[in-house]
């Protein structure tokens, strides 16, 4: 009983211990346990694989992959930075910039600021092609002078009062149509996400007047094509308590974790620790601090459980070029793909 016991935390559960961490590695093969079968079943795979959505809001989405190997999670999480197109600044012709910003640092920072438009509803602009056309390309233009107020109060300090247009935020850039771009997406549409991204400051005299031509990329080419500010994940944590705790120690066991892990509840009078949500850990190991807790406690993550969580510095967050629920279908749309050429290379090779 034991021994199957151990069997099965190896397969499901990877273990924190005090020093290390233990089963890091899937073994769950075909033939590496006796008395499992796990060749690969589709109707298994389908009885067992699903996808929770936790929390969905405007920007960012937490949801959790049950039943899949590490190698597809980290796939899609690798697809949403790196092969999901948005669109972005590609090229900058730049008339004046009279700025203390130079230009390559402008433009770079031009090309950084996410773009509220559906990259779906456009084409990759060939290679070559330096002109665009309203299928491939968006074009911007930032013109903007920086003046004196002639209303201003003559013992003011404040450059908002004494200057006008000495900041240049993304409010500035103004979409012109390409083509039939104007009859085919309504104004205001296509705009920057944040209206209030500073590019430059500017004082009197100076001035900008440049246009951009956006483009349709992938992260995989250039980060600002990304359309994830962090897609990472986590594995769900398992927290097993071996005895009871009770009085002070279930005070000082409940310090050790996140808040709203562990919970103290009164039973008949004491103080009793029980497990209340080990999603909410980060596994800071804290308890292996202590002698008299570190023994009735084991730390594990189920190994098969992978969380996209908004609960701590992992989750998919978009940066506003669409929805998180739009960029995870359209990762599995890339993942799907690939399977596709993958399984058309391989009936490729046997016919040869």
């Amino acid at each position: 009983m034991a021994a199957a016991q151990a069997v099965e935390e190896m397969r499901s559960r990877v273990v924190l211990g005090e020093f290390g961490v233990r089963n890091v590695h899937t073994t769950d093969f075909p033939g590496n346990y006796s008395g499992y079968d796990d060749a690969w079943d589709q109707d298994h795979f389908e009885k067992n694989f699903r996808v929770d959505v936790v929390h969905m809001d405007e920007n960012s989405l937490e949801f959790d992959m049950v039943g899949i190997d590490a190698a597809i999670a980290n796939a899609f999480r690798r697809i949403l930075l790196a092969e999901v197109p948005t669109m972005a600044v590609e090229k900058v012709l730049v008339y004046n910039n009279t700025s203390i910003v130079q230009d390559e640092i402008l433009a770079h920072r031009l090309g950084l600021i996410p773009i509220h438009v559906d990259p779906r509803l456009f084409e990759y602009r060939n290679q070559g092609d330096e002109e665009g056309t309203e299928i491939d390309t968006l074009q911007f233009r930032l013109q903007v002078r920086c003046t004196r107020n002639p209303h201003a109060a003559k013992d003011s300090s404040d450059p908002s009062e004494l200057y006008v247009n000495h900041k240049v935020y993304t409010r500035h850039m103004i979409w012109v149509p390409l083509g039939n771009q104007a009859d085919l997406f309504p104004e205001g549409t296509i705009r920057p996400v944040h209206d209030d991204i500073l590019i430059a400051q500017l004082r009197p005299g100076q001035e900008i007047d440049l246009l951009m031509h956006c483009v349709k990329g992938i992260g995989k080419d250039h980060a600002k094509f990304s359309p994830v500010a962090t897609a990472s994940y986590r594995l769900l944590p398992d927290i097993t308590l071996l005895e009871p705790v009770e009085g002070d120690a279930a005070e000082e066991l409940s310090r050790c974790f996140s808040p709203g892990v562990i919970e103290v509840q009164e039973v008949q009078g004491k103080k009793v620790a029980r497990v209340a949500n080990p999603r909410l850990d980060t596994f800071s190991r804290e308890v292996f601090r202590h002698e008299k807790l570190k023994k009735v406690v084991r730390l594990a993550r189920v190994r098969d459980h992978y969380i996209f969580s908004r609960w701590s510095p992992v989750s998919v967050e978009s940066t506003g070029v669409l929805p998180p629920d739009v960029l995870v279908s359209e990762a599995i749309k890339v993942l799907m793909g690939k399977c596709r050429r993958f399984l058309d290379e391989l009936e490729a090779v046997q016919m040869d």
